[in-house]
């Protein structure tokens, strides 16, 4: 997964660029909610056993790549792979999403809203294996230009959902359990590159 996420980012910076295309990356502190109406038990619960919900902390780190320019609106696509854990639970999710930017606030902010799609792999707090399953994601967030190679991403948040590992879904039990629904937020520094 790290490896094609580094092969997509470097395809990014390998591509012509125009001079008022803008790239940028970062690397952030992010915290995620991991709910379910529905608590799971067993040696494969993923939010601990009879958990509906917790909070995991790790890292955003990725790209974007803004191509296309309008009158009041930038679009590209952004690249992201985050982990995060808790309760010595683990989750990495790679995301490709369309990325779009307003310009007309401020100069200096940048809201943007994006949809991204990808992977999500999950693993219990109490053992090795581990499930990819698709995820989803939407996020909003702004921008803040601090100066010509740096912005201050003031906030960023995001609703996804995943089909995290489960009793059901390594167990051998009949019962189902419903997708993970994911709150993110997340906020930092992002290097723009010209």
């Amino acid at each position: 997964m790290k490896l094609l996420f580094s092969a997509v980012l470097s395809a990014l910076f390998l591509l012509p660029v125009a001079s008022h295309a803008q790239i940028g990356i970062y690397l952030n502190p992010v915290a995620t909610r991991v709910s379910n109406s529905q608590a799971d038990t067993g040696p494969f619960a993923f939010l601990g056993e009879g958990t509906t919900s917790r909070t995991f902390w790790g890292v955003n780190m990725g790209g974007y790549y803004d191509f296309a320019h309008g009158k009041n609106v930038d679009a590209g696509i952004d690249i992201r792979d985050t982990t995060v854990g808790a309760n010595n639970a683990r989750m990495n999710s790679f995301l490709v999403g369309v990325r779009v930017v307003a310009k007309t606030l401020s100069p200096s902010w940048r809201p943007y809203v994006q949809l991204s799609g990808g992977v999500g792999t999950t693993r219990a707090p109490h053992t090795s294996i581990r499930i990819n399953r698709a995820r989803y994601g939407i996020f909003a967030g702004a921008d803040y230009k601090l100066n010509r190679f740096m912005d201050l991403k003031a906030f960023e948040i995001g609703y996804g959902s995943l089909t995290t590992v489960s009793n059901a879904a390594v167990g051998n039990t009949t019962t189902s359990y419903p997708a993970s629904n994911l709150f993110e937020a997340s906020a930092g520094l992002v290097f723009r590159i010209r």
